[in-house]
Parts: structure tokens; C-alpha cells; sequence
């Protein structure tokens, strides 16, 4: 079908999280079973993303942590030494080539990506005044506008998840959308509201059916039970009843999502489970 995009999930590089944060109220006696912890009590994850294209555009999902950190930041998050950037030109696709990137939402494992001090001390190009490059130069950045207005007044459980690093230098680019839509032919967006005010997912007519990105509703494929979600969460009661219309309906129309944060099998799809509740099926 030439009215369908093409699809690849990207690994935009590994970090690790606490894993009471990524699990909220399950104790770890449970969560230990499903995600092995190392000393620090941290999980492994992933950020991954996503490339569509079709008849000449490119749209990239989502834009990992990026490369603005410092070594203690680093240290503190486990963060592999590889961005967006790094999974794209593996694929012989450079950031100029970009239309359009679309945000969940803007915390910094998701946007900070977005833009770059190509290597250089964070604190110096702060102490100096002096702006990160945005990376995807060409591109348009599609996000809800309650997830813009939120990161720019950063209304966070988290003080430094919405950095104005990532924030300030795409203002001039990005698209604001409110609730639900088309933002290009093929591509819906829809409010998933519980980790944010603002997180939105991608809904993707592709040639195997709807590929779904959900964001943080649904970052592993630990996170199908309703208690499961992360400690993150805005709004946790939201985030039980977003998964609980998200899950039946991902199940029934046959979704294949793609899971921002997991590190072994990103693409799954929702499945009824034996004793009740929803499975995730990986796709190998």
C-alpha cells in the first residue's frame, strides 16, 4: 500500500533508572523477578525511537537523552555514549533529512536529543552563555500544547526532567497541538494523560496495520498491569484508567507498539491473559 508509512524502532542508547522509580508501588520483590537491579538498585532501559517514511518524508518519533551531560550525570544515569543521531546514520539517514519529529512528551530521556553542544562541557557552554545546536534543522517538532506549557513552567514531581537546553533553542519550530488529530496524513496523535498532563501516542497507518507508540504509558513490557506504572507519574490514577481503555482496544484491533524504555523486545503486541488483565506477545 503506497498511502502507508515504513517503520524501523532505533535504539537511541541505554540508560539506567531506579527501579522502585520505574515501578511505583510494586514492591521489589515482585519487580526484581521481571528486571534484574544492579548495586544501585538501577534498571537497565532503553530509548528507543522511532523512523517513518514515506514518498520522500521522514518522521522521526521521539529523541532520546541526547549528549549534553556531564560525567557525573553519566555516572548517575549509567548513559551509554550514543544518541538518535548515532541509530540514524547507521541507516544512512542524516538529522537534515528529518520533516517532522514528534514528542510524547518533553521529559529528558525523550528530548533531549533534540538538540546539542556536539560533544563540549555542559558546564562550560553554560557558565558561557552559549546555546545547544538544534539537531534536526529542517524539521518541524509536533508536541500537545499542555506538554509545552507544562515543561516551560516545569510542573514536575522531578525538578530537572524539562531542561530548558532541550526547551529553548526548538521554540521557534515546534507545533502545538491540542488533543486529538491527524498532524500528517496517516499519523494520529491522541492524549495517553497519567506520566504527564501532556503525553500524547502515535498511532501509525502502516502496511502491517496500526503501529502504536504509546510513550510512558507503557514503557516496558512489565508495565501491562494496572498498579505498574512508574513512581514518575503525574497523575496515577489517570494512568490506570488511560491503560484500561488503551489495553482492550490494543488487543482487539491487533496494535503493534513499539515500548520506549524496553531494552529486550521494543515491539510487541497486547494480548488477553489466561487469568485476566492483558499480556504483552513480543514480535521477534
Amino acid at each position: 500500500m503506497t498511502d502507508t508509512w515504513t517503520w524501523q524502532v532505533l535504539q537511541a542508547g541505554q540508560f539506567r533508572l531506579d527501579g522502585g522509580g520505574m515501578f511505583g508501588i510494586i514492591p521489589k520483590s515482585i519487580w526484581s523477578r521481571w528486571m534484574p537491579s544492579d548495586e544501585m538498585n538501577r534498571v537497565g532501559l532503553n530509548t528507543n525511537c522511532l523512523l517513518l517514511e514515506r514518498a520522500g518524508c521522514r518522521v522521526l518519533v521521539e529523541a532520546g537523552c541526547g549528549d549534553k551531560w556531564t560525567e557525573k550525570e553519566r555516572g548517575i544515569y549509567q548513559l551509554e555514549r550514543r544518541t538518535v543521531v548515532d541509530a540514524l546514520r547507521e541507516i544512512d539517514v542524516e538529522p537534515e533529512s528529518i520533516d517532522t519529529v514528534v514528542m510524547t512528551h518533553l521529559h529528558f530521556d525523550h528530548a533531549g536529543g533534540l538538540t546539542s553542544w556536539d560533544g563540549r562541557d555542559p558546564a562550560e557552554m553554560v557558565a558561557t552563555g552559549t546555546s545547544p545546536r538544534v539537531v534536526f534543522p529542517n524539521a518541524e517538532i509536533v508536541v500537545q500544547r499542555q506538554e509545552w506549557d507544562d515543561a516551560l513552567a516545569n510542573r514536575s514531581t522531578m525538578t530537572r526532567t524539562y531542561l530548558r537546553t532541550h526547551l529553548d533553542p526548538i521554540a521557534d519550530r515546534v507545533r502545538l497541538i491540542d488533543g486529538p488529530q491527524e498532524v500528517l496524513p496517516g499519523i494520529h496523535v491522541r492524549p495517553l494523560v497519567g506520566h504527564t498532563w501532556g503525553m500524547q501516542g502515535i498511532f501509525v497507518d502502516a502496511a502491517e496495520g496500526t503501529v502504536v507508540f504509546p510513550g510512558d504509558l507503557l514503557p516496558t513490557i512489565h508495565h501491562t498491569h494496572a498498579s505498574s506504572s512508574p513512581a514518575y507519574d503525574m497523575l496515577p490514577f489517570e494512568t490506570m484508567q488511560t491503560k484500561a481503555a488503551f489495553l482492550p482496544q490494543a488487543a482487539d484491533e491487533g496494535w503493534i507498539l513499539v515500548l520506549d524504555h524496553e531494552p529486550d523486545t521494543p515491539r510487541v503486541r497486547i494480548s488477553p491473559a489466561k487469568h485476566g488483565g492483558y499480556e504483552v506477545v513480543p514480535i521477534l
